[in-house]
């Protein structure tokens, strides 16, 4: 039974703890149709329910396989406020995920997003979601759901974080990495929009001790304009004709080249990498020389302009070089397989 009395005259209420459902609500209401232009014909109902669904019954998969994966943009959320590109930051959240389960060979199906914040801004909240569903038509995946969550005595005033969640789909035997990577393979690096979504605590801290300047100018644009550039999607790699030629594809997210190549390689196999192959943009020059920052620790922390890399046979890798190139995918070969014992390394020459 409920308690009437109260020693004082004040009612408690969730808004006066600092949460208004009426704010959030009414930025669903605005949610709704653009999430809906993204649903294809397998969801299930439309945002507002206890769960999300998604019919997988009418894909023509022998044995499908569902392949998931989380992230986040990590600390260019901050620089994303600073410029006031709240949208792009929404289609990095995408790429960061939907790049990582295409390295698997996994086609997305649908995306949730998680929003947290001090105190609801709507019009940030829907910059943000604006942008996820604009990845979400470039990944050609639906948005399903979300989560908006209001936490005053958790984050400070302005402040909010955001996490993204997609699911794929992938038949098991076409599963990536395959098994057969061998010393008659390559490794194909593809361009990268810029920075994507890696980095930016080196960037930030550059940024705070004045080593590097948002007005900089590199060639005709400003280094602020650059490092906000949202994350390239991958998807369309998925597309081509000679997809199957392909043994294995690497995001290269957190950890740069340096680190996550091996993550596609079996035991006893390096892969080596020519430097002088890798082409690094000014964007990328500008940051190390301001930081006097070594050729190692750049290949270990940033993409230095390879988004994905890609392991194939050599006798197969201009073809697919061609058919990347035909949607407009700038690719080429940036090393080698190599034989090497216990658990798998890059090594560079030219460095």
């Amino acid at each position: 039974m409920l308690n009437k009395k109260s020693t004082n005259n004040q009612k408690v209420t969730y808004e006066k703890a600092g949460v208004s459902i009426e704010n959030a609500d009414k930025l669903i209401e605005r949610i709704k149709p653009m999430a809906k232009k993204t649903c294809d014909s397998n969801v299930i109902g439309s945002i507002g329910g206890f769960g999300a669904m998604y019919d997988i019954s009418k894909l023509k998969y022998k044995h499908p396989v569902l392949i998931s994966g989380t992230d986040g943009v990590g600390t260019k959320l901050k620089l994303a406020i600073k410029l006031k590109k709240l949208d792009w930051i929404g289609i990095d959240l995408v790429a960061m995920c939907v790049n990582d389960i295409i390295s698997q060979g996994a086609k997305p199906l649908f995306f949730l997003d998680y929003y947290a914040t001090g105190k609801l801004n709507a019009e940030k909240c829907f910059d943000v979601i604006k942008g996820i569903a604009n990845g979400c038509k470039q990944s050609r995946m639906s948005l399903i759901g979300g989560e908006t969550a209001e936490m005053p005595k958790l984050y400070k005033s302005g402040d909010f974080d955001i996490a993204g969640f997609c699911v794929g789909i992938a038949e098991k035997q076409k599963l990536l990495p395959k098994k057969n990577i061998s010393k008659k393979d390559c490794i194909i690096g593809i361009k990268s929009s810029g920075l994507h979504s890696n980095g930016y605590s080196l960037v930030n801290h550059m940024l705070d001790k004045k080593k590097i300047r948002l007005n900089d100018k590199i060639g005709s644009q400003t280094l602020g304009s650059l490092l906000i550039k949202p994350t390239k999607i991958y998807t369309e790699i998925l597309n081509i004709n000679s997809f199957n030629k392909i043994k294995a594809i690497a995001h290269i997210t957190g950890g740069g080249l340096t680190e996550n190549i091996p993550r596609i390689l079996p035991n006893n196999i390096n892969g080596l990498i020519d430097f002088k192959k890798i082409n690094m943009p000014k964007v990328f020059s500008h940051i190390q020389d301001r930081g006097n920052i070594d050729n190692q620790e750049m290949l270990k922390v940033l993409n230095c302009g390879i988004g994905m890399t890609l392991v194939a046979n050599k006798n197969d890798a201009q073809s697919i070089i061609n058919d990347l190139k035909k949607l407009k995918l700038n690719s080429s070969i940036i090393g080698n397989i190599v034989d090497g014992k216990g658990k798998s390394r890059i090594d560079y020459i030219n460095i």
